[in-house]
């Protein structure tokens, strides 16, 4: 027995009077109807109408269960709308990870125009540099900057990272001009702190192949904002993403220096745009998967003039 069917069979016929008018309303036999009203009675154990050869009467039984049917079928409906409206707007809580620098760069500054075109969708960006898991933590999309997006997850390549190495033109001045890989040795040179890149740096030119070079500094730093500032004071040379200083080098506060030579570090090379497979309908998603789409292609920002 569908009990959804048999209550809906006994709403109608209450409403219109009749079981055949019910069973017209509902597209089916007369018959069929009486005998989901007579399935619903012996479910129930007690008689729910009087049959008469004109009329049907209800009995208490059945006035109070009519009552609370109503009541029960109206938020049946009212929950299909309210999953309809989830399934066609754009909704909810958008939860968003990304790394620092990236995150507070590129993806922060999205975030107004995305909830003015949006007002019911409520975004929350975690930045953080360390790897979340998705499901666990309830994201519902991760910006990686990675070659080798998880494999548990859909994945959407957004903007290529380039990665170049650069000092202030103060400390240039200072410290003179490295012209090759080796010259790095008598630099001060910024690695991220604890990376397994820290004491060497693998650089590679197309004639050359990769070179391997030993490099040093007075202090490290373990954050990538860091890292910028203190170069910009003119501390050193760094190998940095040009999304954290393609805003400097065009506007010369930053010099790029060895431009034959491609740093090969162990960091990614692309930004992708990964998320859960159980999240792929949601318009929530797909909306903001399409402003960062706009946002980063065909050039990323970091790249235009």
């Amino acid at each position: 027995m569908s009990w959804l069917a048999t209550w809906v069979a006994f709403v109608k016929t209450v409403e219109l009077g009749s079981m055949a008018a019910a069973a017209r309303r509902l597209d089916c036999s007369r018959a069929q109807v009486s005998k989901q009203v007579a399935e619903l009675e012996h479910a129930f154990g007690v008689r729910l109408v009087e049959r008469t050869t004109r009329k049907l009467h209800l009995t208490p039984a059945g006035e109070i269960f009519y009552e609370h049917a109503l009541r029960v079928l109206a938020e049946l409906k009212d929950t299909e709308l309210a999953v309809q409206n989830v399934v066609e707007t754009p909704s909810g809580i958008l939860r968003v990870s990304a790394a620092v620098a990236f995150g507070r760069l590129h993806v922060a500054p999205l975030l107004p125009r995305f909830a003015a075109a949006y007002p019911q969708v409520r975004c929350e960006l975690v930045l953080t540099d360390r790897r979340i898991d998705m499901i666990d933590e309830k994201f519902d999309l991760a910006l990686r900057l990675t070659d080798a997006p998880p494999e548990n997850a859909v994945a959407r390549k957004l903007a290529v990272i380039k990665r170049v190495i650069c000092a202030s033109p103060a400390y240039l001045a200072r410290m003179g001009i490295p012209r090759v890989p080796e010259d790095l040795m008598h630099h001060d040179c910024f690695a991220y702190s604890g990376a397994r890149t820290e004491s060497d740096w693998n650089l590679s030119a197309p004639s050359s192949g990769v070179v391997t070079v030993p490099v040093r500094g007075k202090f490290q730093i373990s954050d990538l904002d860091g890292i910028v500032e203190a170069v910009l004071s003119g501390h050193g040379i760094a190998i940095l993403p040009t999304y954290v200083c393609g805003a400097q080098l065009a506007r010369g506060e930053l010099t790029a220096v060895l431009g034959d030579w491609e740093p090969v570090t162990t960091f990614g090379r692309h930004v992708y745009a990964t998320y859960p497979a159980s999240r792929v309908q949601l318009p929530k998603l797909r909306v903001f998967l399409a402003a960062l789409e706009a946002h980063f292609s065909p050039v990323p920002p970091w790249e235009r003039p």
